[in-house]
Formats: structure tokens, sequence, C-alpha cells
């Protein structure tokens, strides 16, 4: 399937007259499939969760955000592919427009597939996700460390779990491990919080 047909969802819920998000133009994937995690307060607050596969970003909403702990199975629900330079978008959707709101760059970097077969023998990333299950170590600034995303329901309601693997090594006493409290968060890009891009925003 071509770059265009797959961003077709994409396109097809956003007016790009009003909104500043990047329509998507054909781009060559670099050496090392990227990922980043959105924060984006829309009608709910939520983190977004995208890996490139190919020339997009397949991405996952998870409600409560990624966890360094492995005890922590965070729901992600999927959502349309986004073309890749939406790694870098950070701004405020209008309202009235699909996923109106302020997203800012929580986390971004490279990763690594581990996907495999019951042999043991290197699986397709994309393959692997097409079959429910693909394992991946990240790089980024905040989140590091293998994961895995599994599907657990399939069809309409389709779902998915994202949890970090035990690589064994014990927790630091009183270390966090959570994510982050939204609205203190700060960007990977800007340093700026939710509520900084929303008023750099209003005040151009």
């Amino acid at each position: 399937m071509g770059e265009r047909d797959r961003l077709r969802d994409y396109r097809g819920k956003r007016d790009f007259a009003r909104t500043r998000e990047p329509e998507g133009r054909p781009a060559s994937p670099g050496s090392a499939p990227r990922f980043v995690v959105q924060i984006h307060d829309a009608s709910t607050m939520h983190f977004d969760f995208r890996l490139q596969v190919e020339d997009i970003l397949k991405s996952w909403s998870i409600p409560k955000g990624p966890s360094a702990d492995p005890k922590d199975k965070r729901l992600a629900v999927p959502t349309e592919d986004h073309p890749l330079e939406y790694e870098e978008f950070e701004g405020v959707i209008p309202r009235g427009e699909y996923g109106g709101g302020t997203v800012i760059v929580w986390d971004h970097g490279t990763y690594e597939p581990l996907s495999h077969d019951r042999e043991g023998r290197p699986v397709d990333f994309g393959e692997s996700l097409e079959r429910g299950h693909a394992r991946f170590r990240l790089h980024g600034s905040k989140l590091r460390g293998e994961y895995a995303l599994t599907r657990f329901r399939a069809g309409k309601d389709e779902s998915w779990l994202l949890v970090k693997a035990s690589e064994g090594r014990a927790k630091s006493p009183g270390k966090a491990v959570g994510a982050p409290d939204p609205r203190r968060a700060r960007s990977a890009r800007s340093g700026r919080t939710l509520a900084q891009v929303a008023s750099d925003a209003r005040d151009r």
C-alpha cells in the first residue's frame, strides 16, 4: 500500500487550512526507526505512542501513558497512521478540529525491533504487529529499555497492552517509575509545558 493511501484516514479527519499539523509528504525511512510519545490535552488527557514502521508512524492512544514498571500493563488503543513528520509536531490543534487541544513531545528517539519467531529467528516488525505481538527496545531521553505491544482484543474495539519488560534490574528505592503528571511534564523538544505551549499559541 502506498504512502498516500496509508495516510488517507489521517488526512480525511483534518482540515489543513485550520490545523498546523503536518499534511504528510513522501519521506525515506532513516537508518534507525524512530519513536515519539506525545502528551495530548484534548477532550480527555492522554499520551500518544508512535512507532515508525517503514514510511509512517503506527499510533496508539495510551490513557495513563507508558510506564517503566514491568508490573504496569498500560491500555493502548490504536489510532490512524500518522506521517513521519508528526514526530516533531508540537502546538495547539484548533477547537472543532479532530483531536482539538494542545500537544507536546514528551519523549522521542530511536528503537530496535526485537520480534522473533518460536525458533528465535527475526520477524519483520510490521508483520509482528499484524500478528498482534511486537517487542522492541527504546532509546529515548526518558524511555529506555525493552517493551512489548500485545493485542488482546481484535475487531471494532481493538485494544493492546504496552508493557515494560523485566530486565533483571532491581528498582531503586523510592524511584518514580510511572508516567509523569501530564500538566507538569516538559517537552523533550522545547522544555515547555502544555500550558506554556497553549499560551505561546494564544500570543501569536
